[in-house]
């Protein structure tokens, strides 16, 4: 009987939120760059939720998951640079996206989490 390979499974194991969520519609700006050879882009939106270590928005623009950019809290003019992880449902004003920080920072949204 020969010993059968190994198969790598994933477990289905739910991963657990690292902070609390908030419905909170924040004015921001999302930059970034699809090529190099080509100039940035960006769009002005507003959080449907945030969180310590992102939020969720819904850009009309058509992105990548692990997409790089940048987003701006046009309310306290701090930036950080971020990643999307996450492609939600179409809405009539675009796609949500999931958005990830690099380097949050507790205060980055200006709101007590």
């Amino acid at each position: 009987m020969q010993p059968q390979a190994a198969t790598k499974t994933t477990p289905k194991v739910k991963q657990k939120r690292r902070g609390i969520r908030l419905n909170s519609r924040v004015p921001v700006v999302i930059e970034w760059q699809k090529d190099e050879a080509m100039p940035s882009c960006r769009e002005e939106t507003f959080t449907r939720v945030v969180g310590p270590y992102g939020c969720l928005v819904v850009l009309r623009a058509s992105l990548e998951l692990e997409q790089a950019l940048r987003i701006v809290n046009l309310a306290t003019s701090e930036s950080n640079s971020a990643i999307t992880v996450w492609k939600g449902h179409e809405r009539p004003d675009g796609w949500e996206w999931g958005i990830e920080l690099i380097h949050p920072t507790m205060d980055f949204w200006g709101l007590e989490l």
